[in-house]
């Protein structure tokens, strides 16, 4: 594939982002990645698909710096990536959601979202306990930021509201609002439809491909919801029992045999 090109709806891909070169990942005796090569181009929307047991979330671990691979490298922005803390990993310019929602019940939606700032926040601590000079024009700063994913999100009205109190479906899109306040150049997806209904899903899709197109972000993500992956998807890789069977566009996939008969069940012709 040539190192940029316009997608049919118009949108700007790029080159290479991230290259994940080779990568085994074993726990013990158990391989949960086997030798798998793939890269995520810069503006695209690229999912991993697999059966249950495929080694997904392990991937997205080792993307995320989560998981370190016993063999085989990352690469990215074109420079290879070692053993990294979290903190390190967001500095890069990459974030995440999970499949487990992972924010504090007891805070409002404002201040959730306001977490995925820290990063930003360069204040010494005795400025932000007393909060005057540079920690107060940052506190503002960071602040509007996060108002205007609130107002990108759709959630004006759940802002004041604590976590706790919300819906699955609404709590699904404030942690997508506290990823994007850490202003990815990548952003991870861990199965974000997981547990709602049609219409929430439907809006997910909506506001993944908005902030796709509007944000110009790189997003990978993992999803069971096959009707999902083709339609928001540029690439889909395919994992099975820690191998990659299949990698290409959402067509290529649908056609690929071996894909058919280990995940999407379609009968030979």
């Amino acid at each position: 594939m040539q190192d940029g090109h316009v997608t049919a709806d118009g949108r700007q891909i790029g080159g290479v982002l991230m290259d994940m070169k080779n990568i085994t990942l074993r726990f013990g005796g158990v391989v949960a990645i086997k030798d798998i090569s793939f890269d995520i181009r810069q503006g695209e929307i690229r999912a991993i698909i697999g059966p249950n047991g495929a080694g997904k979330s392990s991937m997205l671990n080792v993307i995320s710096g989560f998981y370190v691979p016993q063999e085989g490298e990352v690469w990215f922005r074109g420079e290879k990536r070692g053993p990294m803390r979290p903190y390190q990993v967001a500095r890069l310019g990459i974030a995440r959601t999970f499949q487990n929602i992972a924010l504090f019940d007891g805070m409002t939606v404002l201040d959730n979202i306001m977490t995925g700032r820290l990063n930003r926040m360069k204040a010494g601590f005795f400025s932000q306990a007393l909060w005057w000079g540079r920690a107060e024009r940052e506190e503002n700063e960071n602040r509007e930021q996060v108002e205007k994913i609130i107002d990108f999100l759709e959630i004006q009205n759940i802002r004041k509201t604590p976590v706790g109190r919300l819906p699955y479906g609404l709590k699904k899109r404030v942690e997508l609002a506290r990823a994007l306040a850490a202003e990815p150049q990548l952003l991870l997806l861990d199965e974000p439809m997981a547990g709602m209904n049609v219409e929430e899903k439907e809006d997910m899709s909506r506001f993944i491909l908005d902030v796709n197109d509007e944000f110009g972000t790189t997003i990978a993500l993992i999803e069971h919801d096959m009707g999902v992956v083709m339609d928001l998807s540029d690439r889909v890789v395919v994992m099975d029992y820690g191998r990659k069977i299949g990698d290409g566009t959402p067509d290529e996939v649908r056609s690929n045999q071996e894909v058919i008969d280990a995940y999407l069940g379609v009968a030979h012709d």
